[in-house]
Protein backbone atom coordinates (compact mmCIF):
# COMPACT_ATOMS: atom_id res chain seq x y z
CA UNK A 1 0.00 0.00 0.00
CA UNK A 2 1.12 3.57 0.68
CA UNK A 3 0.49 6.69 -1.23
CA UNK A 4 1.50 7.24 -4.86
CA UNK A 5 4.52 10.19 -5.10
CA UNK A 6 4.71 12.60 -8.31
CA UNK A 7 7.80 13.45 -8.33
CA UNK A 8 7.69 16.44 -11.33
CA UNK A 9 7.45 16.89 -15.21
CA UNK A 10 9.81 17.79 -17.28
CA UNK A 11 8.87 18.92 -20.59
CA UNK A 12 10.63 18.94 -23.78
CA UNK A 13 9.26 20.86 -27.25
CA UNK A 14 10.70 18.60 -29.60
CA UNK A 15 9.27 19.98 -33.32
CA UNK A 16 6.51 22.23 -33.21
CA UNK A 17 3.56 20.27 -31.53
CA UNK A 18 5.41 17.76 -30.93
CA UNK A 19 6.08 17.74 -27.11
CA UNK A 20 8.32 15.33 -25.08
CA UNK A 21 7.09 14.33 -21.10
CA UNK A 22 9.37 13.00 -18.78
CA UNK A 23 7.55 12.35 -15.73
CA UNK A 24 8.64 10.49 -12.47
CA UNK A 25 6.85 8.75 -9.75
CA UNK A 26 7.65 6.69 -6.71
CA UNK A 27 5.90 5.23 -3.54
CA UNK A 28 3.16 2.81 -4.35
CA UNK A 29 2.89 4.18 -7.29
CA UNK A 30 2.74 1.80 -10.75
CA UNK A 31 3.03 1.77 -14.27
CA UNK A 32 -0.81 3.02 -14.21
CA UNK A 33 -0.20 5.68 -12.51
CA UNK A 34 2.76 6.97 -14.38
CA UNK A 35 0.80 6.49 -17.35
CA UNK A 36 -1.97 8.53 -16.13
CA UNK A 37 0.28 11.34 -14.64
CA UNK A 38 2.35 12.06 -18.14
CA UNK A 39 -1.21 12.02 -19.76
CA UNK A 40 -2.56 15.08 -17.16
CA UNK A 41 0.90 16.64 -17.49
CA UNK A 42 0.64 16.58 -21.46
CA UNK A 43 -2.99 18.21 -21.06
CA UNK A 44 -2.11 21.00 -18.85
CA UNK A 45 0.44 21.50 -21.62
CA UNK A 46 -1.81 21.86 -24.08
CA UNK A 47 -4.23 24.03 -22.58
CA UNK A 48 -1.33 26.24 -21.66
CA UNK A 49 -0.21 26.65 -25.42
CA UNK A 50 -3.80 27.72 -25.93
CA UNK A 51 -4.55 24.13 -27.69
CA UNK A 52 -7.54 21.71 -26.90
CA UNK A 53 -6.15 18.40 -27.89
CA UNK A 54 -3.34 15.97 -27.73
CA UNK A 55 -2.65 12.97 -29.42
CA UNK A 56 -0.45 10.06 -27.54
CA UNK A 57 2.58 9.02 -30.23
CA UNK A 58 4.51 6.58 -27.78
CA UNK A 59 4.78 6.45 -23.96
CA UNK A 60 7.23 4.09 -22.01
CA UNK A 61 7.83 3.54 -19.12
CA UNK A 62 10.79 2.14 -16.79
CA UNK A 63 12.05 1.35 -13.18
CA UNK A 64 14.30 3.98 -12.24
CA UNK A 65 15.98 4.03 -8.72
CA UNK A 66 13.28 3.72 -6.40
CA UNK A 67 10.49 4.74 -8.91
CA UNK A 68 9.31 5.08 -12.01
CA UNK A 69 9.69 7.13 -15.20
CA UNK A 70 7.35 7.55 -18.01
CA UNK A 71 9.12 9.02 -21.44
CA UNK A 72 6.07 10.23 -23.53
CA UNK A 73 5.45 11.95 -26.87
CA UNK A 74 2.33 13.68 -27.82
CA UNK A 75 1.87 16.45 -30.21
CA UNK A 76 -0.89 18.90 -29.64
CA UNK A 77 -3.37 20.86 -31.87
CA UNK A 78 -6.51 22.83 -31.38
CA UNK A 79 -8.67 20.70 -33.24
CA UNK A 80 -9.30 16.92 -32.46
CA UNK A 81 -6.50 15.32 -34.36
CA UNK A 82 -7.22 12.34 -37.01
CA UNK A 83 -6.60 8.21 -34.82
CA UNK A 84 -6.95 7.30 -31.70
CA UNK A 85 -5.37 8.00 -28.67
CA UNK A 86 -6.75 11.66 -28.54
CA UNK A 87 -7.37 13.25 -25.40
CA UNK A 88 -9.42 16.62 -24.67
CA UNK A 89 -7.41 18.38 -22.74
CA UNK A 90 -9.80 20.16 -20.82
CA UNK A 91 -11.57 17.31 -19.74
CA UNK A 92 -8.65 15.11 -18.74
CA UNK A 93 -7.21 18.25 -17.17
CA UNK A 94 -10.66 17.95 -14.70
CA UNK A 95 -10.55 14.57 -14.13
CA UNK A 96 -6.98 14.44 -13.35
CA UNK A 97 -7.78 17.32 -10.49
CA UNK A 98 -10.63 14.80 -8.99
CA UNK A 99 -8.07 11.91 -8.98
CA UNK A 100 -5.56 14.17 -7.49
CA UNK A 101 -3.38 13.51 -9.72
CA UNK A 102 -1.15 17.05 -10.27
CA UNK A 103 -0.48 17.94 -13.59
CA UNK A 104 2.64 20.18 -13.45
Amino acid sequence: GGAVVYDGVETRLLDGNLVNFIVRTSGAATEDDTLAYAECAAAQYTLIRGFGFARQIRTTVKAEGAGLVADAVYTISPDLPRGSRTIDAEVTVASCGISGIPTV
